[in-house]
């Protein structure tokens, strides 16, 4: 049951965000919404994370299907990956020339979060979770890309800012490891 809602929860919340890469639709409804199409989309989306969230916990509580073993030396390199890919999605919220240089920090971020996570678990319900991020990350860029959305262009004068980024990356990554994945996922990352 839990794998059937987990993928539920994920047809429903990428699928509301693959339907935004459809601009002509999507001018469309929101012409014929107004404001009413923001909440409406914020609404799904909710719904489709907590059907994630639900799913996923249900499928692990149940035992999780194994497809492949990886090597215990992945998680280092997870945990690795992981700082990078919180920085990067922090260098969304920031301007920086961090964010110029990777164009898409966002689309980035999760895609470096999902192939991380891909590399050190190889249950089904993992791969069915992390594989369809990947993807929709993937699927996402090239869209931003077709349709001519060259992200960011413009840093601040100086560096402050990338310090920022930085900093408050380290920060989000460390109370993700310490206590966001243990306490809320049930994983230990990070000793201490």
């Amino acid at each position: 049951m839990g794998l059937a809602i987990l993928i539920l929860g994920l047809v429903v919340f990428l699928g509301t965000h693959i339907f935004v890469t459809f601009r002509d639709p999507r001018a469309r409804l929101m012409a014929r919404l107004g404001t009413g199409y923001r909440v409406l989309f914020g609404i799904v989306a909710i719904v489709g994370i907590a059907l994630i969230v639900w799913g996923y916990a249900h499928y692990r509580a149940q035992g999780l299907i194994p497809v492949w073993s990886p090597p215990l030396f992945m998680r280092h390199i997870t945990v690795g990956l992981m700082l990078i890919a919180v920085i990067v999605f922090t260098a969304y919220f920031v301007p920086s020339h961090i964010k110029i240089w990777v164009k898409h920090p966002m689309f980035a971020g999760i895609k470096l979060w999902a192939f991380a996570h891909l590399l050190s678990n190889g249950d089904l319900g993992s791969i069915l979770l992390f594989g369809a991020f990947l993807a929709w990350g993937v699927y996402a860029r090239i869209a931003a890309k077709r349709r001519g959305d060259l992200g960011a262009t413009t840093a601040p004068a100086g560096w402050t800012n990338d310090v920022i980024v930085v900093v408050l990356g380290v920060i989000i990554f460390l109370a993700l490891g310490y206590y966001f994945h243990p306490y809320v996922i049930g994983v230990r990352v990070l000793t201490g």
